[in-house]
């Protein structure tokens, strides 16, 4: 990142991002903790039983494994801020998408909270994205094409 500023942004949101796989983690763990064979298999877990037991093994809703795959970056400083951005609406909706599916007030209440704070990360982003944006213009840099139109 351009400047110690916007690096210390991006810091502060890495690091609670690390917290909310934390949060996930210990959700699924107790969501699943003491379920029965048949509650396994009647809830479609059967596959991930196979794989990893109950631990808390991250992947997406279709089973995928996560991997650096998950992950965008191109270097551009002004790119790789949209890139955030747009990550942090689309954790956003799944936590919506989330909530539409439970009514237990103790899962609620984290979910709502992360959803929260997607929000307060976009918004982050974009104060990282209006200091980098400033920085690069008082280099001469340009945001569409550094190397001119003609290119």
């Amino acid at each position: 990142m351009v400047t110690p500023e916007a690096k210390a942004t991006l810091n502060d949101i890495a690091t609670e991002e690390f917290a909310h796989a934390e949060m996930m983690g210990t959700i699924f763990h107790q969501l699943t903790q003491g379920l029965t064979k048949d509650q396994i298999i009647d809830s479609g877990l059967d596959a991930y039983y196979v794989n990893h037991g109950l631990g808390v093994y991250p992947v997406s809703a279709a089973g995928v494994p996560f991997s650096a795959c998950a992950f965008q970056s191109k270097g551009d400083p002004i790119t790789d801020l949209y890139e955030d951005m747009a990550a942090e609406q689309k954790a956003r909706s799944t936590y919506e998408y989330l909530i539409d599916l439970t009514d237990d007030p103790d899962v609620l209440a984290p979910l709502r909270f992360l959803r929260e704070r997607e929000v307060v990360h976009f918004q982050r982003f974009g104060e990282a994205l209006d200091i980098a944006r400033d920085h690069l213009n008082q280099q001469h840099y340009f945001f569409m094409n550094k190397y001119g139109c003609n290119d």
